[in-house]
């Protein structure tokens, strides 16, 4: 059971991570990015299997695997975001943190522009029939 582990490692480290809060909040720090990048590392290497069911999902319903690509890009700008800014909230600052969020948010709209523009053409096309 993967689950178990990376359950067990966020525990850990959240629980470390309050401890040396007390003591050196230099070191919580530290620890919070060190268990996001591990349990990041995890995801990466066991997202495989549901990459190519995706694109095969994609192939099969007839649509091209630049919308896969896209929405690959937009999770991964997601996961840097919340991992960013989560880290700017533990170390106190908030405000960076926003506007963080704040730009995850620009970078999604400008990746996903395409499907939009497609999206319009259909709809275009649907109305001047």
């Amino acid at each position: 059971m993967e689950i178990i582990a990376v359950v067990g490692l966020g525990v850990v480290a959240a629980f470390l991570s309050v401890v040396l809060r007390q003591y050196k909040s230099e070191y919580s720090l530290f620890v919070s990015l060190m268990a996001g990048i591990l349990l990041l590392t995890f995801l990466m290497e066991n997202i495989a299997p549901l990459l190519e069911e995706m694109g095969e999902l994609l192939r099969s319903a007839g649509l091209e695997e630049d919308y896969l690509e896209i929405l690959l890009k937009s999770l991964g700008v997601c996961f840097l975001v919340q991992l960013s800014s989560d880290a700017c909230r533990d170390a106190g600052e908030s405000a960076i943190a926003a506007k963080i969020e704040a730009a995850g948010k620009m970078a999604v709209l400008l990746l996903s522009l395409p499907l939009f523009t497609q999206i319009l053409s259909v709809a275009g096309s649907l109305f001047s029939i």
